[in-house]
């Protein structure tokens, strides 16, 4: 018979191994950073700039100038840190993500967000004006701190079926120094929840929904993709960001800024982006018109889909004309 002693060790430690177990599953899995844990003393001021790169020039194909122009969304960034995922990049998109990529609805984002921070995962979230043209600027000033060292960021493209272009756990901080300047060149995104391909497709939902997949100048491998350049090997910038490490006093009280910079900023310049001429395929041929006796003619057309640009490949002939069996021919009046 088993003493009282036994009996009380073997109870406790499988209440120790149920309580670990417990532990482990709400802790839920870490996610990697991108470094080390921030071990800096104090918070980090730093003033964020997107600048939109958007243009006719870097950017041809289908440029949206109507209904609506391009432009660009509010920025939406968050601090955060391991624990917190703003977007993920071969992931599903949230709710909050379809929402803003397809509409630009800010309103799940921020309550994820707001949530998080409850727990202490996020410590800060901006936002900032949009911006009313594809080239342009806008701004607001970050605090982060040591235990919340990264910055995950979303901007939509407008318009477009559910593009958009951010940064996912970028991390401010290296060690114990926070980084004094951080610039990032930015590329479209498909959020996977509609299956358009272009500027201006209509609201068509992804069913069922593929995960969050970087825009390349061959993918999607689709002639009517917007962004689809063949003969590029990548495609230009189409938006960047620049943080920029500030001074700041700890006491310091004024609230953090958020406006829209001037045009002034000198722009960056990008080689022009060739579009060669498309074509539609060719009309079947027509009726043989012409003198019987000596054979007549038939002709067929096709008409341009997109007209060249910078330099592209031009379009080629749109009429052809053919001999024909006079068997065959129409007699003209």
């Amino acid at each position: 018979m088993m003493s009282s002693e036994h009996l009380t060790c073997g109870w406790l430690q499988q209440l120790l191994i149920v309580l670990l177990k417990l532990c482990l599953t709400f802790a839920g899995p870490l996610r990697p950073l991108n470094g080390t844990e921030c071990t800096a003393k104090g918070p980090a001021s730093y003033i964020l700039v997107f600048t939109g790169h958007w243009s006719p020039h870097a950017f041809p194909k289908q440029y949206p100038l109507f209904r609506p122009p391009a432009q660009w969304s509010k920025l939406i960034a968050v601090s955060h840190n391991r624990h917190f995922r703003l977007w993920e990049e071969g992931a599903p998109a949230s709710a909050g993500v379809q929402n803003f990529s397809e509409i630009g609805v800010t309103v799940e984002l921020m309550k994820a967000a707001k949530e998080a921070r409850k727990r202490r995962a996020v410590s800060g979230m901006y936002r900032t004006a949009g911006i009313p043209n594809g080239i342009g600027h806008s701004s607001t000033e970050l605090l982060t701190q040591p235990r919340n060292s990264l910055l995950s960021l979303m901007v939509k493209i407008i318009p477009s079926p559910d593009w958009f272009v951010g940064v996912d756990s970028l991390n401010l901080c290296e060690g114990s120094q926070w980084k004094q300047e951080v610039t990032v060149d930015l590329q479209p995104y498909d959020a996977g929840t509609d299956s358009g391909f272009t500027f201006s497709s209509p609201n068509f939902p992804t069913i069922p929904q593929e995960n969050i997949t970087k825009i390349t100048s061959e993918m999607p491998n689709h002639p009517a993709n917007s962004f689809y350049y063949p003969r590029l090997k990548d495609l230009p910038p189409i938006a960047s960001i620049k943080i920029t490490r500030q001074r700041r006093s700890s006491d310091r009280q004024t609230p953090m800024s958020n406006h829209i910079l001037p045009n002034s900023i000198i722009p960056r310049h990008f080689s022009a982006t060739p579009l060669d001429c498309e074509v539609s395929l060719w009309s079947s041929w027509g009726l043989c018109l012409g003198s019987c006796s000596r054979g007549g003619v038939r002709h067929r057309t096709r008409y341009i889909l997109l007209r060249p640009a910078n330099a592209g490949v031009p379009c080629p002939e749109m009429e052809e004309q053919t001999t024909c069996v006079s068997q065959s021919c129409m007699r003209l009046q």
